[in-house]
């Protein structure tokens, strides 16, 4: 799902990353984003991954799985979206890597069901309690964790966890939860705290959906321009 990983990218470049490189797994031909030429599209060998945020799992499909295990041990702040967390819910080995990994620095971004595979869990026990999911996956792989849904919970070890309050159903589209990826990725990048950059991401992708104008459709693609 080549559109994920855009989505993902123009979020961040529209979040203030300022200089956003892309690359996608698998064979493929694109090379320019006509609707944002800024974005750079590299091979992954070509990434210093210890000098960058990285934003995985947008779309990656089962192609991520050979990906992980450079991306945990090397990447300077990483945000773990969708077919990341599928593939590390499957692997204890990766699982340890994600928990290895210098605090503050990951953010893991599931919704109900992948929150569920990743705590050996099922979704109804997890909407059923919310906010003691989001401090229990937070406090075992030590990282800040965004549980998405109504009354997304951001929750990380040692602080309280934070309910938001902006968003509605307009959010229930394919691909916003890539942009909300890409937007807390732009805030890493901009050297805020993990919480902090995973509590503003997810009010301001919310607050966007509250402010839509009633009477238009808003798709992920409009979301991401509007950051």
């Amino acid at each position: 799902m080549t559109g994920a990983a855009l989505l993902a990218a123009r979020a961040a470049l529209q979040g203030g990353a300022g200089r956003v490189y892309v690359g996608l797994l698998g064979s493929t031909a694109v090379q320019l984003d006509i609707c944002r030429p800024e974005l750079m599209f590299r091979e992954l060998s070509e990434m210093a991954y210890e000098r960058m945020t990285v934003v995985a799992g947008c779309g990656g499909g089962d192609a991520i799985v050979a990906q992980l295990s450079v991306l945990l041990t090397q990447s300077a702040r990483l945000v773990l979206d969708a077919d990341a967390l599928n593939a590390i819910a499957k692997d204890v080995a990766l699982q340890n890597l994600l928990t290895a990994r210098p605090k503050q620095t990951t953010v893991l971004t599931p919704h109900p069901l992948e929150a569920a595979r990743l705590m050996n869990l099922n979704t109804t026990d997890v909407q059923a309690n919310r906010l003691r999911v989001a401090q229990a996956m937070a406090d075992r792989f030590a990282c800040t964790v965004v549980l998405k849904g109504s009354g997304t919970v951001i929750a990380a070890p040692g602080v309280l966890p934070h309910i938001n309050t902006t968003g509605n159903s307009r959010l229930a589209t394919a691909g916003t939860g890539d942009v909300l990826a890409g937007l807390i990725g732009a805030r890493l990048v901009a050297g805020r705290h993990a919480f902090s950059s995973a509590c503003e991401s997810v009010f301001r992708h919310g607050q966007v959906a509250d402010d839509w104008i009633s009477n238009t459709t808003m798709t992920a693609h409009s979301l991401a321009q509007a950051l």
